[in-house]
């Protein structure tokens, strides 16, 4: 059974939650560790002779040390490139928390030292009318990390997810943050020393910016020491 398991998510879609989540992947391969890791569901998806498949997916399969097959590192995958609630209904599916949980708690009982589950765009993204992602790791009870873009308005939404996860009775793990474009933010260094002040859980890292970026270099930031010795 995988001995820890966090839940990935980001402060918005496009934050970097994959490269941050195979960079975790590579950073626990490099300490020995056996690696496991999920993407639920993927919008998105191209057709291929094997069927539909997702970039994302296709990275963290890459990047875990335990061979799966794609269906189980992405058991729903999508062809629309849209919220996954609206890809689904476009494809005649329906996406729920439980059958989400089920994909990983399926994965679970594979033997591990860490498992990641990658969730979608942000906190509160849909599934359903009724449901949104959040209810996944709730019902799971896994801690989260979270990826934090460093633009302009990235504390206001590293706080109000942070405040969010709390909210739904769940621990923040730690926080990544990541730089999504070359051109590094105005005032970076001042938003780094807030979000470390405020955000109430441990920096893993800042990722670089690196044009063609490869999750085992990206690694080299990061520091899982809080997550593994406690």
């Amino acid at each position: 059974m995988a001995k820890t398991c966090y839940f990935v998510t980001g402060t918005d879609t496009g934050v970097g939650k994959t490269l941050v989540s195979a960079a975790l992947l590579e950073a626990a391969k490099a300490r020995g560790m056996r690696t496991l890791a999920i993407k639920p569901v993927a919008s998105g998806c191209d057709m291929t002779p094997d069927g539909l498949r997702n970039e994302d997916a296709l990275i963290l399969q890459a990047a875990m040390t335990e061979s799966l097959p794609y269906e189980q590192v992405n058991p729903v995958a999508l062809a629309p490139a849209i919220a996954p609630h609206v890809a689904a209904a476009e494809a005649g599916r329906s996406l729920s928390a439980q059958r989400l949980v089920g994909f990983c708690r399926g994965l679970q009982t594979r033997p591990a030292d860490l498992m990641l589950i990658e969730g979608a765009g942000g906190w509160r993204v849909p599934l359903n009318e009724r449901e949104t992602y959040a209810a996944v790791p709730r019902a799971l009870g896994t801690p989260v990390i979270l990826v934090v873009a460093l633009r302009l308005g990235c504390i206001n939404h590293a706080l109000l997810t942070a405040e969010a996860i709390r909210a739904d009775g769940l621990t923040l793990a730690g926080w990544v943050a990541d730089r999504p474009a070359p051109e590094i933010m105005a005032n970076e260094s001042e938003t780094l020393n807030y979000l470390r002040g405020h955000l109430g859980a441990p920096c893993l890292g800042v990722l670089p910016w690196l044009e063609n970026a490869a999750p085992a270099v990206l690694a080299d930031a990061l520091d899982l020491t809080v997550l593994f010795e406690k």
